[in-house]
């Protein structure tokens, strides 16, 4: 199977090298600094599993050089996917499909609107990981999961075979969901509320839930995307808020969130398809979320200046 990881960062970095190591035919699509390292001295991951280099057949920054592909493994931030869904036109033949790896709910929904369905899987990861510096990449803590599957629910050889493939790669755990719409919404439901509450607070998981009151403001998000999901007919577990807090307990104390990171940092996040998606799907559904809201207004304008579409100095 040939595989192209269309943004090779944290999350595509890691699990693209991990399939790699195994001597699977991986190409990576990076960019800038990041490429030319891993084109000199390979894809460097620091992981508690075991540190290990791979150097990939291929690393471009242009589709076009690679060719087609079986299954591309999507990992640029949420809100690029319409543009890497267009861009990745040259990667795609008969037969083959994308496995989006985003935070959020959606991304199948967008590479869908592009693609078509017959070529898009539901999919997500976990793993806390960051690039440390170019051609580097550090798995700090949380054992790397992935999973994917057919939008309409049905087992299916290509992503059974996609399972087995991974299977085989250390250092991480794959799975088929009985329901990929369940398991996207069941990560969605911690991913929006840690990012959330961690951004708008700059605390990390340790002080989130050591606080009671920061404790309780994640209680409380946790429970009003709950709601949205239930309004939606997702179908979660009755105690999904007490297992979900019960990982955030487990986290490494100084853990924090890509969101999270990205909006200390002054970069573009992904704040309209987390918190955003939130509070955008509760209007549509007449469902309050005013944490939620409270949370995207708040971070709002610093999203703006990072994107360049407001200017202010708030020192």
């Amino acid at each position: 199977m040939r595989i192209a990881v269309f943004g090779a960062g944290a999350v595509g970095g890691y699990f693209g090298a991990r399939l790699a190591e195994l001597g699977e035919d991986v190409a990576f699509v990076a960019r800038g600094e990041h490429l030319r390292a891993i084109r000199e001295h390979g894809l460097a991951v620091s992981s508690p599993q075991g540190d290990f280099i791979v150097h990939p057949a291929m690393a471009v920054d242009r589709p076009t050089d690679i060719g087609s592909v079986d299954v591309v493994l999507l990992a640029v931030k949420a809100w690029q996917v319409p543009e890497a869904a267009r861009a990745m036109a040259p990667l795609l033949e008969r037969g083959t499909f994308v496995v989006p790896l985003q935070n959020g709910v959606d991304a199948p929904g967008q590479l869908t609107a592009v693609l078509g369905a017959e070529r898009v899987l539901g999919g997500l990861c976990r793993i806390l990981a960051y690039v440390v510096e170019p051609g580097h990449i550090k798995h700090v803590g949380g054992e790397p999961y992935i999973a994917f599957g057919e939008l309409d629910r049905r087992p299916s050889k290509r992503s059974e075979g996609l399972r087995t493939i991974f299977s085989r790669a250390r250092g991480l755990t794959v799975e088929i969901p009985a329901d990929i719409h369940t398991a996207l919404w069941t990560k969605f439901l911690f991913i929006a509320a840690a990012s959330g509450v961690g951004a708008v607070t700059r605390a990390s998981f340790g002080v989130l839930r050591s606080q009671p009151e920061t404790r309780k403001m994640l209680k409380q998000a946790l429970e009003e995307v709950q709601a949205l999901a239930t309004a939606r007919s997702v179908r979660l577990s009755a105690d999904v808020v007490e297992q979900t807090i019960e990982m955030i307990d487990q986290l490494p104390a100084n853990g924090t969130t890509s969101m999270h990171r990205d909006i200390v940092a002054g970069r573009p996040s992904e704040l309209f398809t987390q918190s955003g998606t939130v509070v955008r799907l509760g209007n549509q559904m007449g469902v309050p979320v005013p944490l939620h809201t409270f949370i995207y207004s708040s971070l709002l304008l610093l999203e703006l200046r990072a994107r360049g579409e407001l200017h202010f100095n708030d020192q």
